[in-house]
């Protein structure tokens, strides 16, 4: 059985699919014949009888179908048909792979073919399906499956597409013609294999005459010189890319190209004025600003960056000028201080030039322009000015009062020159030690110097114009006090040395030191000795260590506190320098009863039993405790056993004491009846006042039962005064109620006393200070014993015996 592929046009087809399937079909029996008879001379070649070929039932090749077919009815793709199907119907066609059932479909009954959806080559290209034969009636493959495939066919249905637009680009200005300035590519999906559908060629749409673009490559150039970035900067630029080779029919897509021109250094600066006019007062410090200028320069970025200079002019060294952060403006400062006085205007020639030049530019320059510009100083009422910026001077500390020491001198330095008037600055002078002569300047001491108080002065002098006192000068005046031996020397503080009772003669009691005020440059050097009047003393000796130091020794032994306790020794100091200064002081040794290890155990014949540690002032302190703790036992004792009456110093004084009658419980209001104590003053008129209750008396009138008048009105004021008519009041209501059987046991009671009453000391307190116009003395501690007797020296006369100080 022959090979054979049958292609049959569906009703209704166009003419042309119809004629490209029957030419593919063609093309496919030729190339299939020819391989068949190939094949069929190499098998008689080698043996035909001795091997025998397999023919397949039926074959096929590819099938073709155009893309993006519109009709309503399903696409024909082709026919199956196997040499076995005798049109019976016993041959069933099934059909497998990519898209069948789904894409593609097939009449098991004919193997025609169809495509029963839009194919399109761009999404997919190819299909790879499978075919088989199967018997009906006994349902078993009749041939092997086989493969084939469906090729989708392009057309020219996708334009060329940007995929990156749009585009942005940059070149520098005056670029030359032909400089490249981007590279585009438009991508078309069509079959680039096939037809013209996918050959691109580029065109410019917009833009000319400054850019054009290469037909082929999409490069697009400059096509025009001499572009200039300060008279337009920025270029849009529309491509097209079309597709079939630019003819008639063919698909296009456009893309715009923003192209700007970057800045080049071909534009020189220029000052805006030949002449620039500036002033700035002389009293302007150095470093602050004069005045800015600028260069401009219609480029950008750096290259319309400058630098200023001055080079000529009779101000370049008086001022200088730099250039500002943004390097765009020249900013003209001051060098020297100014004085309208000595010179009132200055010239500057100034330069402006770029900092960045370009070479390829050299005929565009110079790229540097120059101008003038004049200052004028201002003039200015300055303040005096001194002399000198500072004074110095040294002044012995013995300096008579009115002396002078220094003369200071200011000017006016304005033209006109004006007086000077002097005058210290108190805040710098609080103790007014110096004076300053109005017109002179003479500085001189108004009160002594002490260079032990104030061993510097630092003074401020000013000077004011007469006709301005608004300006003022300053300048700053230290003045050292020179010393001057004008101090003697003391002992370094004031000594207690101890001997013990046991000391020998000879032995070392007390290292002395003295100190002294001045300060000589070739420092102190002290000499001791003992005063004239204890100079052959028995007792003690000094011996000078002539290193600023003297000891003081025992003459003798054999000491005793009972025989003398304190000796005064005066010691004489002088000190080296001139005038010789020199001092007497006094030092107060005491006799101590020491252990056998030489330590003080006392220094007072009447306390052996106190620690040698203790000083004279810790035993004063604690004298004073026990005097204070023994006063006031005394006056507890003397309060108990001898109470005076009560005693009111003033009839007009309020007691503010109330006495309550509690009758019964449970009465609300009436439980308590407090009296007034204006009734106590005055108990006559008590029996008109008081309130009324119906189960008792008033008080005010029981109480007149008991006591009589004349002894509740009885004296009772003054220093010596007997009963108070409040005590003999309270002395009846508690007799009233210890003989009424019906009062309550709970009444209250106060008891007035005076203190002291009774005492042998009597009363300490100052209530009755009035009534003794004689001193308190204390003569009568001696008599109360020994120990009493520190008491008694320190509060009353205690003759004693003077022995000998040294």
């Amino acid at each position: 059985m022959g090979d054979r592929h049958h292609h049959h046009p569906g009703g209704g087809r166009p003419v042309y699919t119809l004629l490209l399937s029957i030419g593919l079909a063609l093309l496919a029996l030729l190339s299939e014949a020819q391989g068949c008879m190939d094949r069929a001379k190499t098998e008689e070649e080698s043996g035909a009888g001795l091997l025998r070929r397999v023919k397949r039932g039926w074959v096929w090749n590819q099938f073709f179908v155009l893309e993006e077919y519109t009709g309503l009815e399903p696409l024909y793709i082709g026919k199956l048909h196997s040499d076995m199907d005798l049109g019976d119907g016993s041959i069933k066609y099934i059909l497998s792979g990519d898209g069948a059932g789904t894409t593609f479909t097939i009449d098991d009954s004919t193997g025609d073919i169809h495509a029963i959806k839009r194919l399109d080559r761009e999404v997919k290209a190819q299909y790879l399906l499978r075919a088989q034969a199967w018997n009906r009636q006994t349902d078993r493959p009749l041939e092997p499956e086989s493969e084939f495939i469906v090729k989708i066919q392009d057309i020219n249905d996708n334009e060329p597409k940007f995929l990156e637009g749009p585009y942005q680009a940059t070149i520098p200005e005056m670029s030359s013609i032909g400089t490249e300035v981007i590279r585009m590519t438009a991508t078309d999906a069509d079959d680039p294999t096939y037809g013209n559908s996918a050959r691109v060629v580029y065109s410019i749409l917009q833009g000319q005459p400054y850019f054009s673009v290469e037909a082929k490559t999409g490069v697009v150039r400059v096509s025009l010189a001499g572009m200039d970035r300060e008279v337009r900067e920025n270029y849009s630029v529309i491509i097209q890319a079309k597709d079939m080779g630019g003819q008639l029919g063919g698909l296009a897509g456009t893309t715009v190209v923003n192209i700007t021109l970057s800045d080049v250094n071909d534009n020189p600066p220029m000052f805006d004025q030949k002449l620039y006019q500036m002033s700035v007062p002389e009293s302007a410090p150095v470093s602050s600003v004069v005045g800015r200028i600028r260069a401009k320069d219609r480029d950008i970025g750096i290259n319309a960056e400058m630098r200023y200079s001055i080079i000529d002019g009779d101000g370049r060294d008086t001022f200088d000028i730099n250039t500002d952060p943004t390097n765009l403006f020249g900013i003209i400062t001051i060098k020297k201080p100014l004085n309208f006085e000595t010179k009132a205007s200055y010239t500057l020639k100034i330069e402006g030039a770029n900092t960045h030049l370009d070479h390829r530019f050299p005929d565009k320059g110079p790229f540097s322009h120059v101008t003038i510009v004049h200052v004028s100083v201002e003039d200015v009422d300055e303040p005096p000015e001194f002399s000198s910026a500072a004074y110095y001077i040294e002044v012995p500390e013995d300096t008579e009062i009115s002396t002078v020491f220094m003369t200071v001198s200011a000017r006016d330095p304005d033209a006109a020159n004006t007086s000077i008037r002097y005058s210290i600055e108190r805040n710098t002078d609080l103790g007014k030690y110096f004076y300053i002569d109005i017109t002179s300047g003479a500085l001189m001491t108004v009160l002594p110097l002490d260079r032990e108080e104030f061993s510097w002065h630092n003074i401020t002098v000013l000077a004011m114009e007469m006709n301005n006192p608004r300006m003022i000068g300053s300048v700053s005046v230290a003045v050292k006090i020179l010393d001057v031996n004008d101090n003697p020397p003391l002992l370094t503080q004031y000594f207690e040395a101890f001997v013990c009772e046991s000391a020998n003669a000879g032995q070392l009691i007390q290292t002395v030191t003295a100190v002294d005020t001045d300060d000589p440059l070739g420092g102190h050097h002290f000499y001791y000795s003992l005063a004239l009047e204890a100079a052959n003393n028995p007792n003690f000796t000094l011996r000078d260590n002539q290193d600023n130091t003297a000891w003081i020794l025992t003459r003798r032994g054999g000491w005793s506190q009972q025989d003398q306790s304190v000796y005064y020794l005066p010691i004489f100091i002088s000190d080296g320098e001139q005038p010789v200064q020199t001092s007497t002081s006094t030092l107060t040794i005491r006799v101590c009863s020491c252990d056998f290890e030489g330590n003080i155990m006392s220094c007072n014949a009447e306390a052996y039993h106190l620690p040698a540690s203790l000083s004279r002032g810790a035993l004063i302190a604690i004298l004073a405790c026990i005097f204070v703790l023994l006063v006031m036992v005394l006056l507890m004792l003397s309060l108990q056993s001898h109470r005076k009456k009560p005693y009111l110093h003033d009839e007009e004084d309020n007691v503010h004491e109330n006495i309550v009658h509690y009758d019964d419980e449970g009465g609300g209001e009436e439980d308590t009846e407090a009296f007034d104590i204006a009734a106590m003053w005055n108990p006559r008129e008590a029996h008109l006042v008081g309130k009324q209750r119906q189960d008792m008396l008033p008080e005010i009138e029981s109480l007149s039962r008991y006591v009589p008048l004349a002894s509740v009105g009885g004296p009772g004021s003054g220093c010596g005064g007997g009963d108070s008519n409040v005590q003999g009041y309270v002395l009846a209501k508690l007799l009233e109620t210890d003989l009424n059987p019906c009062a309550p046991p709970y009444d209250s009671l106060q008891t007035y006393a005076y203190e002291g009453e009774g005492s042998v000391a009597e009363s300490l307190s100052s209530l009755q200070s009035g009534c003794s116009n004689t001193d308190h003395e204390y003569d009568y501690l001696n008599d109360w014993g020994p120990r009493f007797k520190k008491l008694a020296e320190m509060y009353g006369v205690l003759e004693t015996n003077n022995p000998s100080m040294w």
